[in-house]
């Protein structure tokens, strides 16, 4: 693999993250709940194999009750740890 294929896989990496991201807020908007730090962890997205990690930052207590209400709406009980 060349170093330029190694780029593309990487590009490609961070573009799905930023995909998941984009679902994920979109998900988290319809259920009336805003991460307003939301995004890609900058120092997981660099060299040349990222993990291209999305985080979820921080947030009011009002909102991570709204994403917890949100949560078991949904069926989410916490069941599974």
């Amino acid at each position: 693999m060349t170093t330029a294929d190694k780029r593309q896989t990487a590009d490609e990496k961070i573009r799905d993250a930023e995909s998941a991201r984009d679902e994920l807020a979109d998900a988290l908007k319809a259920a009336g709940v805003c991460l307003p730090s939301l995004g890609l962890d900058g120092a997981s997205c660099t060299g040349p194999a990222p993990l291209a990690l999305i985080e979820l930052g921080r947030c009011n207590i009002t909102t991570a009750r709204a994403l917890a209400t949100a949560l078991r709406a949904n069926g989410a009980t916490g069941a599974e740890r």
